[in-house]
């Protein structure tokens, strides 16, 4: 045996122990926790550095680095001494303070063996559990590579000599460790870097919690609920003015002041639940656009009732936006009758069983109403192949003679088509050419419900009507699709297009009529 090797075997960590005899450090400890009825176990570190320990008095040399982790895994909290259920023979002096309490006792100069302190003003009992004031996210607390502690000429170095008369903590903080945890940093919209926070780390910030005197606090109910109602009735205010959409928008601002007040509280060391303020405002949200559907939706079954049967769902639609109903009792309103009728349609009903007539009228309806529709005409009825529309009732629109001609363009452009689906759909039938004649004019008429209790329809009389449809007539004599009274024109002004110009006399009215062939319209 060589005793010379032997010798330097026991004494290679000789001043280590010396510096723990001499109190200088703190060693670390961790509670295993038993099963179910079966005694926790403490994990120490070896006999040697324990027996090195001033009068081997664990309790102020060695503190549990056991942690306390929240439900979400997240740390928040310290205990000051963990509830452990050891041996009576294994009791009495062994470890009871976790470690940051413990480093902050020490470095406070308190009797670690009392039951109570007092760290600055905040008062420690052994029951304690306190809230964890962090200094910021991880990276916060500065690092010293162990490599440059024990560099040669170390003292000499800044920062190291900064670390005189602070509590030092030594740990590991690689990869593998598996000491890292959830903290309220661990999202990115608390910090920079974001991540899990190291074992040392959070030791550290419990540490400077206890001195430093950065108790987090949670906000007094009264202030909670005064951030709630600053959120929640400006909110409310735009929620009964906006649409849902834009009301989305307005939630999604509150829920990110929420945060940011919830992150700069956190910051003054302050607990201001985000989750508080963004569920009001959510609720609020609900609440307010629940009770307008509701009274929206009533408000549209009755005037859908009223006008169902009257107009298309469209128009019924800008009525409730408009938020004025005509009056059902009659009213004169100024607008633009439209009447549209087929040409030779008994002849080429004659060449058509039941079945197909009614098979080409339907086709044709779907497609010339189409651009009526578009345009925000009502139909007022159909007579037989004929359709009358009025544009300007029951909603007042200042443009009825302009989207009148343009529904009539839009019309002749789909008559156009539905010639070739003619053709193909009843091709050597030799029907007569297919083709249509479109009267329009401008005028007053009288606008409400007319008819008997029984059958009653919402409709529009006068002389306007019987204008319009005696210059529908006029279209075969004009050799034309489209002829408007000068009235029209006048009323939709420079977008129109015209031709032929005749003065007609209308039978059933006094005064001629200028007519205008409408070539076309502009937009």
């Amino acid at each position: 045996l060589n005793l010379p090797q032997t010798e330097g075997l026991q004494n290679y960590d000789l001043k280590f122990r010396q510096e723990l005899n001499a109190g200088k450090v703190v060693l670390v400890g961790a509670v295993s926790r038993g099963l179910p009825g079966n005694p926790d176990m403490l994990l120490l570190p070896h006999s040697d550095y324990l027996l090195s320990l001033p009068n081997f008095d664990l309790v102020s040399n060695v503190g549990l680095a056991d942690l306390v982790t929240d439900r979400d895994g997240g740390v928040r909290r310290f205990e000051v001494a963990p509830r452990v259920s050891l041996p009576k023979d294994l009791a009495a002096g062994a470890p009871r303070l976790t470690l940051g309490p413990l480093l902050a006792l020490r470095a406070a100069g308190l009797d670690i063996g009392a039951g109570e302190w007092q760290v600055g003003a905040r008062p420690l009992r052994a029951d304690t559990i306190g809230t964890i004031s962090y200094s910021g996210p991880p990276g916060t607390v500065q690092r010293v590579p162990i490599s440059r502690v024990l560099a040669d000429g170390a003292n000499a170095d800044p920062a190291i000599r900064a670390l005189k008369g602070k509590v030092v903590i030594v740990g590991g903080d690689f990869q593998g460790m598996n000491d890292v945890h959830f903290t309220p940093y661990s999202s990115r919209l608390l910090g920079k870097s974001g991540g899990l926070m190291s074992g040392p780390e959070i030791q550290a910030n419990i540490v400077a919690t206890l001195l430093s005197g950065n108790a987090t606090r949670t906000l007094p109910d009264w202030t909670r609920w005064l951030l709630l109602l600053a959120l929640i009735v400006p909110a409310v205010f735009l929620f009964q003015r906006l649409s849902p959409w834009a009301g989305l928008g307005v939630l999604a601002a509150g829920a990110a002041i929420s945060l940011a007040l919830g992150i700069a509280a956190f910051q003054a060391f302050w607990l201001a639940p985000a989750a508080d303020l963004q569920l009001g405002m959510l609720s609020a949200y609900v609440m307010a656009y629940g009770g307008r559907l509701t009274r929206e939706e009533r408000e549209r079954a009755r005037v859908r009732h009223i006008f169902g049967r009257y107009v298309s769902d469209n128009v019924v639609d800008l009525l409730l936006q408009s938020g004025k109903l005509p009056d059902m009792g009659g009213v004169s309103m100024r607008l633009t009758v439209m009447f549209s009728d087929i040409r030779n349609f008994t002849s080429i009903s004659e060449k058509l069983d039941a079945h197909e007539v009614v098979e080409f009228l339907n086709k044709y309806f779907d497609r010339v109403c189409q651009p009526v529709l578009e345009q925000g005409g009502t139909i007022d009825k159909y007579i037989g192949d004929a359709v009358m529309v009025q544009f300007g009732a029951p909603v007042a629109f200042a443009d009825h003679a302009q989207r009148a001609l343009r529904a009539a363009v839009g019309m002749r452009a789909e008559v156009d088509d539905f010639k070739k689906w003619m053709q193909e759909r009843f091709a050597g039938r030799n029907l007569p050419e297919f083709g249509i004649g479109i009267g329009l004019h401008t005028g007053d008429a009288v606008v409400g419900n007319l008819g008997c209790a029984k059958r009653i329809e919402f409709t529009v009389i006068g002389d306007t009507v019987n204008v319009a449809s005696r210059l529908e007539g006029e279209t075969k004599n004009m050799g034309c699709v489209i002829v408007a009274s000068a009235d029209t024109v006048a009323a939709a002004g420079a977008i129109v297009r015209t031709g032929r110009r005749e003065t007609l006399n209308v039978k059933g009215r006094a005064q001629p009529v200028e007519a205008f062939e409408i070539v076309d319209v502009e937009g």
